[in-house]
């Protein structure tokens, strides 16, 4: 394995950040950078040897501190929305940032994917990366209490990349970490991704409301544009779902030997594999990247897709939803793998 460390740029207030680089035998490349723990890049060979980049990003920092749809970033301290940002815990109620009005998304107008988290190296002789940690004092967004987070990520010889999520907590909380890439397994802003073919295990979506907020209510995809039980051209019923930005409750929770989905290229013959022990994915085809620039050009609609490995949106206010509060004494933990090959 070959690992590499490097400085990445400097913030508009004068704070360092770095990358650190995973390089496997097999061809496989992927940077991330301390500024969101963000994965900037994912590298690969397709079937006849060539190597594309999969995710959107970009190469400088300045780029990252801008606007962008969470290009390859850790959100939280709670991933997805949160409805006008209200929640209670024990009769006390919070009030957080609303950055998506009139609601709350990903952690607020300063998450964690705007942070500069610390890095520590890991280099193994079959996997590599590093373990990125960040606190969260007490109040940051609204929130309560001071968290202590962890990250680590490995990339490994057998071509997998596995994230592993820590946290700790003083008071009880809200708290939800995910990985926010946006993947074409044909090569970043190589076109649409109708032709990608998508196995979801989920026999139920959770339905949302006009601004994406959960009605409460669990769908089964039986007859509907939401079935990716069998594989699937994402393309197939996209129009008629309006695009996908859904969570899709997992058949097989908390369970890394068995997979939640599975997406294939026929073209250039990728596939990845996504095993995870969260009890929902968000698939989302970026319905809202509308010429937003990325390293390889103008990002379209549907011309890349994220599954999101997380708890339930919104989950705090439904009590039919596993509740995603951490309390002292506890330790959040969470694990996902994507396990990429070629055919």
């Amino acid at each position: 394995m070959k690992l590499e460390r490097n400085p990445f740029g400097i913030t508009s207030d004068g704070k360092a950040v770095d990358s650190i680089t995973m390089e496997n035998a097999n061809g496989i490349r992927c940077t991330f950078i301390t500024y969101g723990a963000s994965l900037t890049s994912f590298r690969m060979p397709d079937r006849s040897g060539h190597i594309d980049e999969l995710t959107l990003g970009f190469d400088d920092l300045a780029s990252y501190e801008g606007n962008h749809p969470y290009y390859g970033a850790t959100v939280g301290r709670f991933a997805n929305r949160i409805a006008k940002g209200n929640f209670s815990i024990d009769g006390i109620g919070y009030k957080i940032d609303i950055n998506e009005p009139p609601n709350h998304l990903h952690g607020g107008k300063e998450g964690f994917s705007r942070k500069i988290w610390e890095m520590f190296p890991i280099r193994r002789e079959k996997e590599a990366g590093a373990t990125f940690t960040l606190t969260s004092e007490d109040g940051d967004a609204g929130f309560p209490g001071t968290v202590d987070v962890s990250l680590t990520v490995l990339l490994t010889e057998g071509n997998e990349l596995i994230f592993s999520y820590t946290a700790v907590s003083d008071k009880p909380t809200p708290i939800n970490l995910t990985n926010h890439s946006y993947w074409n397994l044909a090569g970043s802003c190589s076109g649409p991704i109708y032709d990608h073919i998508l196995t979801l295990h989920s026999d139920a979506f959770l339905e949302p409301d006009e601004k994406l907020i959960p009605t409460g209510r669990k769908i089964n995809v039986a007859n509907t544009p939401f079935d990716f039980r069998s594989p699937k051209a994402i393309g197939r019923d996209i129009e008629a779902a309006g695009g996908y930005d859904h969570c899709f409750i997992l058949s097989h929770e908390h369970a890394l030997s068995i997979p939640a989905a599975e997406v294939k290229d026929e073209k250039s013959g990728r596939s990845m594999t996504v095993l995870t022990i969260n009890p929902g994915v968000q698939f989302y085809t970026g319905n809202m990247l509308s010429g937003q620039r990325t390293r390889d050009g103008i990002a379209a609609p549907h011309s890349a897709f994220c599954l999101e490995t997380q708890e339930f949106p919104d989950a705090m206010n439904h009590d039919n939803f596993p509740m995603a509060i951490l309390r002292p004494g506890e330790r959040y933990e969470r694990k996902t793998m994507y396990l990429f090959s070629v055919e």
